[in-house]
């Protein structure tokens, strides 16, 4: 009953999003890998659900451990130079060849309808066509790459009538040239070419691993594109082979900053992942964004019920002075809040004592869902700014449990003395608060 009503919950908390997507552009990028994986049939079937809830569908797809499979079985030596396959004229017709098989068989996927089965009613079509122009990358650094190529132009006028018309189109790592050539390319950045050449709402790149992870291996939720020029830029200094990792990001952050409104990178070994990522607030990989689309702001009497929700676990612990809703209510003005999708999961209040020039930072707390990152110093920062405006000098804070974060951020220990006198006379020596102070810049 539990997990029903669960599912029933989830079910109502995705029509936002279900909504939001209807209509919408999405270039999806599933690497060979992803298609020689057991849960391909399960990410058939979501692409499945998202066309039938209206939205246009690119799929770009990759073949490389079918061409590697092809090689190997035809005793053909297979060379890599940064990531991309040399590719000579007797192994091209090896690549045009597979590269077909894996067209139709995507194809049979998509026209299956059997009963009891998530494709059942589905009526897919599916187009492909000559959509990329491609070039040779040619001579680069003494590596003559020969039938390797680049993308030169993507036909987006094309693409998009075929999207208006209902179909789902199949793009593949094959490009095709003015003079009748074909090109083998690289799919993941075919897909982050058409992306843009769309302005697709989405770019959504599957690759082995559940999104990034940071030093201390904690998943990357959200990652700024000039964040991730420069994971690319300090993977190619150390000297390190061009992982996949590396081209899905450096594709992802590039596909971005050309318009793509969103990228995500997710695990195509991961059940729902696609679902997840797509119909719920948390997401089951890595963002991939220009601009934070988490808002910090001033609060106001609406963000009351979120603030309380935050704060509530915190106070119960001690770690937070408890707050009423009505003196939340009376107090709103001095709050600020992390907005993430319409939700506060972060909150921080200031408190001004302009005849000592001082302030005092109070009710900080972010959700523990969103820790690890830097939130917490991005709320800090929008305070300090706020206590600069007013003309105060100094910043304190009264903590139980947080000293060391506030250490790390430019706090020092102070005495109760160096507060205002109002202050001092509110002091609960109950909780025996550790006091620490900023000087302001």
């Amino acid at each position: 009953m539990e997990t029903n009503q669960q599912y029933v919950n989830w079910f109502r908390h995705s029509a936002p999003y279900i909504n939001a997507h209807r209509g919408r552009t999405f270039v999806i990028y599933l690497p060979g890998e992803a298609l020689a994986n057991a849960n391909f049939a399960h990410t058939i079937h979501d692409i499945n659900l998202l066309n039938s809830l209206g939205v246009k569908l690119v799929l770009v797809h990759g073949s490389r451990p079918q061409i590697e499979t092809a090689a190997t079985k035809a005793d053909l030596e297979t060379k890599f130079h940064n990531g991309l396959r040399i590719t000579d004229l007797e192994q091209l017709t090896l690549v045009q060849a597979t590269v077909g098989r894996q067209a139709m068989q995507l194809e049979a996927r998509f026209s299956m309808g059997l009963a009891n089965s998530p494709m059942q009613g589905s009526r897919i079509r599916t187009s492909r066509g000559n959509f990329i122009t491609a070039r040779p990358i040619g001579i680069k650094n003494g590596v003559d790459f020969s039938y390797t190529g680049e993308v030169r132009r993507v036909d987006a006028e094309a693409i998009g009538k075929q999207l208006n018309d209902g179909n789902l189109v199949l793009i593949s790592c094959l490009g095709y040239s003015p003079t009748g050539e074909t090109f083998n390319l690289a799919a993941a950045q075919v897909a982050g070419r058409v992306a843009a050449s769309l302005q697709a709402d989405k770019l959504i790149v599957f690759g082995a691993d559940k999104g990034i992870t940071n030093s201390r291996g904690e998943q990357v939720i959200e990652l700024l594109t000039r964040a991730g020029h420069r994971l690319v830029h300090q993977h190619q200094s150390s000297g390190d082979s061009w992982s996949d990792l590396s081209m899905h990001i450096d594709v992802l952050s590039k596909a971005c900053d050309a318009g793509v409104a969103r990228g995500h990178l997710l695990s195509y070994q991961e059940d729902g992942a696609l679902l997840s990522e797509l119909f719920s607030r948390d997401g089951s990989g890595t963002m991939v964004i220009k601009e934070s689309y988490e808002q910090v702001r001033n609060a106001c009497i609406d963000d009351v019920g979120g603030i309380l929700q935050l704060i509530r676990p915190l106070e119960d612990d001690g770690i937070l002075v408890r707050r009423s809703r009505e003196l939340l209510e009376s107090e709103i003005h001095y709050f600020s809040v992390i907005e993430r999708d319409g939700a506060i999961i972060g909150c921080a209040a200031l408190y001004p004592f302009d005849d000592a020039r001082q302030g005092e930072l109070a009710c900080m707390a972010i959700d523990s869902s969103y820790r690890g990152g830097d939130r917490g110093q991005i709320l800090l920062k929008h305070i300090e700014k706020q206590s600069s405006h007013m003309g105060l000098q100094t910043l304190f804070v009264l903590t139980t449990a947080s000293s060391h974060w506030f250490i790390e951020n430019g706090f020092v220990s102070a005495v109760l003395e160096e507060l205002p006198t109002s202050r001092q006379s509110l002091y609960n020596f109950q909780r025996n608060s550790l006091v620490f102070s900023k000087q302001l810049l």
